[in-house]
C-alpha cells in the first residue's frame, strides 16, 4: 500500500522510519511546510515528495498519516476523510473541544475510518494491564495509579502552543485509564503548582499536577503529572482490585532509585524520551493503522475515544482554574 505522511517533524520522521520498514507498505508520499524536511525524508526512505496536503492526496494514497501541528489536524482530517482515504492523526483531533466536536460531526457517517494517535493502547504492558482487568483476576478495583512524569520541560513555543498539561501530557493517562479499565469518569478534581520552568508560570499553566478522578463504578483513580523528572522519563499505572494488584512500568529501566538496602532493582540505565520508552508501541500502533487501510479490522481508537479524554482533560483544566471538583457532565453542558 502507498501511505502519505503530512508533517516531518520529530513524530512525522519517527513515523516514516516506522512505515518504511512495515511489511506491505510499498512507498511514501511525504510533504511539509518546510521543503527541506520532506526533501530529507525522501531522500532517506526513498518518498515522493508532494508540495501540498491537495497534491498528496492526488497523488494516489491508499491511507494518511497526520503529524502536522495541532491547528491543522482538523481541515487535514477532514480532507482525508472527503478524498475517501482512511486517515491516522496525532492526538489531538483539534485544539479546542467544540473544534474536536465538529470534525466529530463532520465525518461521522462518511464511511472513512479514522485512528487517533494514542500509542498506549499498543504497548504490551498496558495491553496485559487491561486484559488482567477485564478477565476479573484483580476482583473488583478499587484503586488505580497513573503517572507521567517528563525529564525536562518542553520549549516555550510549545508550551504556548499545547492547550496546557491536562491536554496535553495527562490526557494520555486519561486516555489508558479508560482503554484498561472499561469504565468512564464522573467527576474530577484537580490541583496543580510551579516548581520549575519560568516559561509554564508565565502561560498560566502548571508543571507539576495531581488529579483525583472518580468513575462511573466508584474506583477512585490518581493521575500525577509533571515536566521536570530529572532521572527519566517515567510512565507507570497501577491497578489495585480486592483479589490481586498489577503495575505497568516496573522494569529494569524505571526512573526512581530504591534505597532499600541489599535491593538492586531497578538496575538498568533509566528511559529518557517516550520515544525510546514507546518504540514497541508505536510500530504496533502504525501496524494496526494499516490494517485499518486494508479494511481488516476497524479503527482502535476512535475520534469519540480521543473526544472522551479530551473532554477529561477539560474538566480537570477548569477544577484546576476554580478549586473545586467538576463533573464531566458540567464540562459537556449536559
Amino acid at each position: 500500500m502507498r501511505i502519505g505522511i503530512l508533517g516531518l517533524g520529530r513524530i512525522g520522521a519517527f513515523h516514516a522510519e516506522t512505515l518504511s520498514a512495515l511489511a506491505g507498505v510499498e512507498s511514501l508520499v511525504v510533504a511539509d511546510p518546510f521543503a527541506d524536511a520532506a526533501k530529507a525524508a525522501a531522500e532517506r526512505f526513498g518518498a515522493q515528495v508532494a508540495d501540498s496536503p491537495e497534491a498528496l492526496l492526488a497523488a494516489g494514497v491508499d491511507g494518511l498519516v497526520i503529524a502536522a501541528a495541532t491547528d491543522a489536524h482538523p481541515e487535514l482530517i477532514r480532507a482525508g476523510v472527503a478524498a475517501g482515504v482512511p486517515v491516522f492523526c496525532e492526538k489531538p483531533v483539534a485544539r479546542t473541544m467544540a473544534e474536536g466536536v465538529a470534525v466529530l460531526e463532520a465525518v461521522r457517517g462518511r464511511g472513512v475510518p479514522v485512528q487517533i494517535g494514542f500509542n498506549r493502547r499498543f504497548d504490551a504492558g498496558f495491553a496485559a494491564a487491561r486484559t488482567a482487568v477485564r478477565s476479573g483476576e484483580l476482583g473488583k478495583l478499587h484503586t488505580v495509579r497513573c503517572t507521567t512524569l517528563d525529564p525536562a520541560p518542553p520549549p516555550p513555543a510549545y508550551v504556548a502552543a499545547s492547550g496546557g498539561i491536562f491536554r496535553d501530557c495527562s490526557v494520555h493517562d486519561f486516555d489508558i485509564l479508560r482503554w484498561v479499565t472499561g469504565r468512564e469518569v464522573t467527576e474530577v478534581y484537580a490541583v496543580g503548582g510551579n516548581r520549575g520552568a519560568a516559561h509554564i508560570a508565565a502561560t498560566g499553566d502548571a508543571d507539576t499536577t495531581g488529579a483525583l478522578l472518580t468513575l462511573d463504578d466508584g474506583t477512585l483513580a490518581v493521575v500525577s503529572n509533571s515536566r521536570h523528572n530529572g532521572r527519566g522519563y517515567d510512565v507507570r499505572m497501577e491497578l489495585h482490585g480486592f483479589t490481586d494488584s498489577v503495575a505497568v512500568g516496573l522494569d529494569d529501566k524505571l526512573p526512581v532509585r530504591s534505597l532499600e538496602p541489599g535491593v538492586s532493582f531497578p538496575a538498568g540505565v533509566p528511559h529518557d524520551f517516550f520515544m525510546d520508552r514507546f518504540a514497541a508501541a508505536y510500530r504496533a500502533e502504525l501496524a494496526a493503522f494499516t490494517e485499518v487501510v486494508a479494511g481488516v479490522r476497524p479503527s482502535p481508537c476512535t475520534i469519540e475515544d480521543a473526544l472522551e479524554a479530551g473532554w477529561i482533560a477539560e474538566a480537570c483544566t477548569l477544577s484546576r482554574q476554580r478549586h473545586r471538583p467538576v463533573t464531566l457532565a458540567e464540562v459537556r453542558g449536559t
